[in-house]
């Protein structure tokens, strides 16, 4: 039974790593590739109650690193999903984050970029603001004492230090837009930055939206207080 349970332990993890890679590659569809989170977890699970039933009715036999390394092997497959899954839960399932929720950013040059996404570039009101108030009251317009062109000198390369792929930056306008790849599923969300003067202060607003997918699991307001945290003014 232990050569078993560590195949199925080292299978459990392989399948839940391999889901990412093989979407990417078109190899699986998105729904495929999550169905590989659920029989990972599934499997995962199996390889514990076998742990526990050698444990309890074959501790003679028991080779305890084979035992420990499935049960690790286990864990990650089991805990994993499970992590996202409550992470599921915990966020509103909304993927168009701004901090400016009555005329958010508007994205441009990216347009072209996204033209066959599955989400529509156009901001959907009050139907998304509501839950983004109600989850992230801390998304707020940014203001700074600093000069526009300052900020948008900051704001850019706070961008840039994220690594995200910079479409347009254009300072006459004030707009930055770039994007963004998740390494695991190659996901794609766009950021778009609006900078502006208003009388003696220059004020700040980003949005970030996912190409694909209902929930973002709070990636794109992490991906924004990420931004907002980079921008360095003396």
């Amino acid at each position: 039974m232990k050569v078993i349970t560590l195949i199925a332990g080292i299978l459990s993890v392989l399948i839940l790593m391999l889901s990412g890679p093989l979407y990417q590659a078109e190899v699986l569809e998105l729904r495929q590739a999550f169905m590989g989170f659920r029989v990972a977890l599934i499997v995962g699970a199996i390889v514990l109650v076998l742990v526990l039933i050698q444990v309890i009715f074959m501790r003679k036999n028991i080779v305890w690193s084979t035992t420990i390394f499935s049960t690790l092997l286990a864990l990650v497959a089991v805990g994993f999903p499970l992590g996202m899954m409550n992470k599921g839960k915990s966020v509103p399932a909304i993927h168009d984050i701004s901090t400016d929720l009555v005329n958010p950013p508007k994205f441009n040059a990216i347009l072209a970029l996204r033209a066959d996404a599955p989400n529509p570039a156009a901001y959907q009101g009050e139907e998304i603001a509501s839950q983004q108030r109600s989850a992230y009251p801390e998304l707020q317009t940014q203001t700074y004492s600093q000069s526009s062109d300052l900020v948008f000198d900051a704001a850019l390369a706070s961008v840039k230090n994220m690594g995200l792929e910079v479409v347009t930056a254009d300072k006459a306008t004030g707009q930055i837009e770039a994007y963004d790849t998740t390494a695991w599923f190659g996901f794609i969300d766009d950021v778009v930055i609006r900078i502006q003067s208003q009388a003696d202060k220059t004020i700040l607003d980003v949005r970030s939206k996912s190409r694909i997918g209902r929930s973002d699991l709070g990636k794109n307001t992490e991906r924004i207080h990420e931004i907002l945290n980079g921008i360095q003014l003396n």
